[in-house]
């Protein structure tokens, strides 16, 4: 199991991003036994929890959820975006999931940052629209998709820090 990434307060803040700016993530391989843990508690559908059965689906095998493979993504993506002031996430566009996840995969994140817009209403934001995708060792993608995210400006940071004084 891999240890949880635990960052240190973020510090970028929506001026210091750059449009076009990319990230790729350590890689991980999933396993049989996270898999069925997983589904089993979250997503029981057939083909995700039990493996006998499951060489008689589509899939020829027991795969990951694409719920799990989010949660991978998620704990993947904290470790290469940690340092980013995020607000928090208002949407996502495009989410496909292209391949299955298998037992034995490895996989890593990567995510680039497509759009960035200060806000017409708030002076403490801005909105940093990033394109993520799951990918596999080979360089297939396995889920993609395009995040909205609001992210505190230098303006809110230093806001913040007068008022805690």
């Amino acid at each position: 199991m891999t240890k949880p990434f635990v960052p240190a307060k973020p510090h970028r803040t929506f001026e210091d991003l750059v449009l076009g700016e990319f990230r790729r993530s350590s890689p991980r391989t999933v396993t049989q036994e996270e898999i069925l843990e997983f589904a089993r508690k979250y997503d029981p559908q057939w083909f995700h929890t039990d493996p006998e059965s499951a060489t008689q689906s589509v899939f020829g095998e027991v795969v990951a959820s694409g719920i799990h493979v989010l949660a991978l993504w998620r704990q993947m993506d904290h470790e290469i975006n940690w340092d980013i002031d995020w607000i928090c996430g208002v949407g996502w566009d495009e989410l496909r999931l292209k391949r299955a996840v298998r037992a034995g995969d490895t996989i890593h994140v990567t995510s680039e940052i497509v759009g960035l817009e200060p806000s017409r209403t708030r002076e403490d934001r801005g909105t940093a629209i990033t394109r993520y995708a799951v990918m596999l060792n080979d360089g297939t993608e396995a889920v993609t998709f395009t995040s909205i995210n609001l992210v505190y400006t230098r303006g809110a940071r230093e806001q913040m820090a007068c008022s805690a004084q």
